[in-house]
């Protein structure tokens, strides 16, 4: 019952995430690209170094609850401040403040996962979260489609996100308990230790009994997943941050119909987590993290293709959003359930801290090369990032 009140949040996020870049293309067309660029970037840039804050501080607090509950609140307070102005650079610092505050929430959910499961159960756990609230993402989309359907105004839609986030404050202030004892994530450290010691005292036993190998002694590189966290993390972002002006500008898609592909993606993404619940095989995990960076590398290239056959443009894009969504899906439940088990404690934030690097650099270098050498290039670069992100992943595993 715990998750409800993040289902709320999400449901504010799901509407904001269209309805925002085409609010900025709106009120300032002759820029608005670069608008959109500079606003997510600065804001994730900011949340950088707010998600390695809000993680270490909630670990050594030993308290998860009150970020929560400054996150939702924050939200709401700052949605409704921008009902009071169209100025857009008033908006950007707006929403750069609301990204600090936001990802307060982020590390105190992932380590109340971990510490309320066993290690045997996050994926499950992990994935039945991440579908809960996806499902909340999806409805968000489907109040914009019906919104837009009937013209509901900008300042509407405004507090209608301020009021999910104070639903979601409400909620979480009586769901939401810090766990009583803080020790699966430590219990998990000495089982690989001791599991790595074990693997390598019988690699040392054949080498002395004069047998073959069979097994190899090899340690995870936890660099190369980082790296490969910010590589999938910028490749998404280049593509998706100028995504909805895409389908605006170089498709003449309406916006009812913008919203209605994001809903295809987000249920896609539903599909995905709960796909990823039913399959906890650590070994299946890693290996699949390259496999899910080459399609969706083949997917981002494949876009291209709906500029070129205009006909069945619409049907192509969404196929391709739903398949996306589906992936990422899995992407997302593997690493955070990897990541809790690699990453030591105090630096639950740092996955947050990897994705939102390359989310920053990503979601202003989409925009700018969308604005000053077209929609083409975005793809392509995404697809060829999403390359290097596969390569990664390869050394990792």
């Amino acid at each position: 019952m715990w998750r409800l009140g993040f289902a709320f949040h999400e449901m504010a996020s799901g509407l904001l995430s269209v309805f925002l870049p085409l609010y900025i293309v709106a009120i300032d067309g002759t820029n608005a690209l670069l608008d959109i660029g500079i606003m997510s970037a600065v804001a994730m840039l900011l949340a950088i170094p707010a998600s390695f804050y809000w993680g270490y501080i909630c670990d050594k607090t030993r308290r998860y609850k009150r970020y929560i509950l400054l996150s939702f609140l924050s939200s709401a307070v700052i949605l409704y401040l921008f009902t009071f102005t169209l100025n857009v650079w008033l908006l950007i610092v707006l929403y750069a403040v609301m990204s600090i505050l936001h990802v307060a929430h982020e590390p105190p959910k992932n380590v109340l996962v971990a510490e309320l499961y066993t290690r045997e159960e996050w994926e499950k756990t992990f994935a039945f979260y991440e579908g809960f609230t996806e499902i909340g993402w999806l409805i968000g989309l489907i109040l914009g489609f019906f919104m837009s359907a009937y013209g509901v105004g900008a300042v509407f839609i405004l507090l209608l996100c301020s009021c999910l986030n104070l639903v979601a404050f409400v909620l979480s202030t009586f769901l939401v308990k810090d766990p009583g004892l803080i020790f699966e994530r430590g219990l998990v450290t000495i089982e690989r230790t001791i599991e790595f010691t074990c693997k390598g005292l019988a690699v040392a036993s054949k080498i002395l009994g004069g047998l073959s190998l069979s097994d190899t002694l090899k340690e995870e590189n936890l660099n190369a997943f980082c790296g490969g966290l910010i590589l999938f993390s910028l490749a998404t972002s280049i593509l998706f941050t100028p995504l909805p002006v895409f389908f605006s500008r170089e498709l003449a898609t309406p916006q009812t119909l913008i919203f209605a592909l994001y809903a295809l993606n987000s249920t896609g993404g539903v599909f995905g987590y709960f796909l990823a619940g039913q399959r906890s095989d650590r070994s299946v995990e890693k290996s699949a993290l390259s496999r899910i960076a080459i399609f969706r590398s083949i997917l981002a290239f494949v876009l291209i293709a709906t500029m070129q056959v205009p006909t069945f443009s619409v049907v192509l894009a969404a196929v391709i959003l739903f398949s996306m969504g589906f992936i990422y899906a899995l992407f997302l439940i593997y690493t955070l359930a990897l990541s809790m088990e690699i990453m030591p404690q105090r630096k639950a934030g740092l996955f947050n801290v990897l994705i939102g690097l390359g989310g920053a650099c990503g979601s202003f270098t989409g925009p700018f090369l969308a604005e000053t050498f077209g929609f083409v290039h975005v793809l392509l670069t995404s697809s060829i990032t999403f390359l290097l992100a596969y390569v990664a992943f390869k050394m990792f595993t």
